[in-house]
């Protein structure tokens, strides 16, 4: 991870972390990589609750429940 996403990435910990939040992610192109990068960090596991990755249309639309039409959009 580039230094300038590392510190991205800390800044969000954080705010998550202070505001009792956690985060989940859909990825689709980037085939994972946000969860990834969430996850290098140390400590992640208090606030990255977990991570999904539908490349394919039908994955979105049965795993997520994307709408075809949003799809085709």
């Amino acid at each position: 991870m580039t230094p300038h996403l590392e510190t991205l990435f800390q800044a969000l910990a954080q705010v998550l972390v202070a505001h009792k939040l956690s985060l989940a992610t859909a990825e689709s192109c980037t085939g994972g990589l946000i969860a990834a990068s969430c996850t290098q960090l140390s400590g992640s596991s208090v606030w990255f609750e977990r991570g999904f990755v539908t490349y394919s249309n039908a994955a979105k639309s049965e795993s997520l429940g994307v709408p075809s039409s949003l799809i085709e959009t």
